[in-house]
């Protein structure tokens, strides 16, 4: 599976892309807003975690970007810091499937992504 990872935090980044490698998952890896935005221009990833406050471009931009170029088919995972319950619930609206609260365990963060692995492997 291939993740596009949205995080402006480089050691959340490094820590997302080092448990999600150890899966077994491809990780394209964005540390900013307008990065994500530009790698959804070029690929097609199969599932997207992006944090919500980033530079250039929200998670909620990288949210509704995906929404419209890819489709309701793709699951999105918003991380977000404790505090910002009216930006997650904007984040539902615009079509995001899942929310982790910051801090979080990367083991959680693996738990989630692997439902979703099963669920790609059920419809298919």
């Amino acid at each position: 599976m291939t993740i596009l990872v949205a995080e402006d935090d480089l050691i959340i980044l490094k820590t997302i892309e080092y448990r999600l490698k150890k899966d077994g998952h491809t990780i394209i890896l964005a540390p900013d807003g307008r990065d994500a935005l530009r790698e959804l221009d070029i690929e097609t990833p199969d599932l997207i975690i992006t944090d919500i406050m980033m530079p250039f471009s929200s998670g909620l931009e990288v949210v509704a970007a995906a929404k419209k170029k890819i489709g309701k088919k793709i699951p999105v995972i918003v991380l977000s810091a404790m505090g910002q319950e009216n930006v997650v619930l904007e984040a539902f609206q615009l079509g995001a499937d899942d929310f982790i609260t910051k801090p979080f365990s990367p083991n959680e963060l693996s738990m989630r992504v692997k439902r979703y692995t099963s669920q790609e492997v059920i419809s298919s």
